[in-house]
């Protein structure tokens, strides 16, 4: 591809921000325009993000510039929205939202967002000018059970996931201290995370009759980034017939990997993956899932969203290795 696609990132000092700076400056096809930052306008990247030191000589700008391809809104929840109510750009810029403003459906200024997880809608995002880029546990939890909302096999779901502290933002709270957060595991949004509305969505459009409960229960862990998810559902099918349905399901989608293996976390950090292993004891099945909750639960999974949307190829910048020790 001779000509590349011009970007420019809305909220570019934050963890997602900085991530898609990373997978941008390093894509293949891309061009990085500018990166919009009220708060750090005239510094350097690097200012805010010291590992891209000597990669770009970009700095942050605290004008607009209308003249890209795509946008990726890096911005807080609700932030977004109104972002867009009060700045337009040209019907031909590509919009690619990773706030929860848009996941379940909501439209504003006159752009309709499609859910972007190409596992299930790569079709639509290939066609779509907006995309909603799915959150980090909805991406976990939805990948480890879609193939048995296909297969019609769902029932009442109990799930555990332990996320990493980049999962609450660069901001600092009290739960992300490291005081407070090294050798501590805590739950939080017990039976309630934001999440929850999403995943329904997406089993229920493979499984339009699903109606039984997703007891979810997110847990905070002592670690930076990177989410493991333990998924415990009632399924009659021997774990061999089950393990077909799930590789079947995920053939032709090169980031989510179907491991006949006990997985660890540590195989999927810094990458677009997400791995799943599966475990049968009698009537119970429990799928493990694990993503990056910066890449392919957030930036990266927008940067695959862009290449589907701008005709590129699925993996295009993504390419990437883990951190294993």
């Amino acid at each position: 591809m001779d000509t590349k696609i011009k970007v420019g990132i809305i909220g570019g000092a934050g963890y997602t921000g900085g991530e898609m700076i990373r997978l941008l400056l390093n894509h293949p096809h891309v061009e990085l325009t500018f990166v919009h930052s009220r708060s750090n306008a005239g510094n350097p990247l690097h200012f805010v993000h010291p590992d891209v030191i000597g990669d770009t000589a970009l700095k942050f700008t605290d004008t607009l510039n209308s003249h890209v391809d795509v946008i990726f809104l890096c911005l807080g929840h609700g932030e977004s929205k109104v972002f867009l109510q009060e700045n337009s750009f040209p019907d031909a810029v590509k919009v690619i939202d990773l706030s929860q403003d848009f996941r379940l459906g909501e439209s504003v200024s006159g752009r309709q967002f499609v859910y972007g997880l190409p596992e299930t809608n790569k079709v639509l995002i290939q066609k779509a000018k907006n995309v909603a880029n799915p959150g980090c546990f909805a991406t976990a939890i939805s990948l480890g059970i879609l193939p048995l909302a296909k297969a019609g096999l769902l029932r009442e779901i109990f799930t555990t996931g332990i996320t990493g502290s980049t999962g609450a933002g660069q901001k600092l709270q009290p739960t992300t201290h490291f005081t407070w957060r090294a050798n501590n595991v805590s739950a939080y949004k017990t039976l309630t995370h934001q999440h929850l509305k999403e995943i329904n969505l997406s089993l229920k459009q493979l499984q339009p009759g699903f109606n039984d409960p997703i007891n979810f229960i997110p847990w905070r862990g002592d670690f930076p980034r990177g989410i493991f998810v333990s998924s415990c559902v009632s399924v009659d099918l021997p774990l061999e017939k089950i393990r077909e349905l799930y590789h079947e399901f995920y053939a032709g989608h090169p980031f989510t990997i179907v491991s006949d293996e006990t997985i660890d976390l540590k195989q999927i950090i810094n990458t677009n993956k997400c791995l799943i292993g599966l475990e049968k004891e009698g009537g119970k099945l429990v799928v493990h899932s694990a993503v990056d909750n910066l890449i392919k639960g957030a930036s990266g999974q927008a940067v695959q969203n862009m290449n589907l949307m701008c005709g590129l190829e699925e993996t295009s910048g993504l390419r990437l290795k883990s951190i294993v020790f």
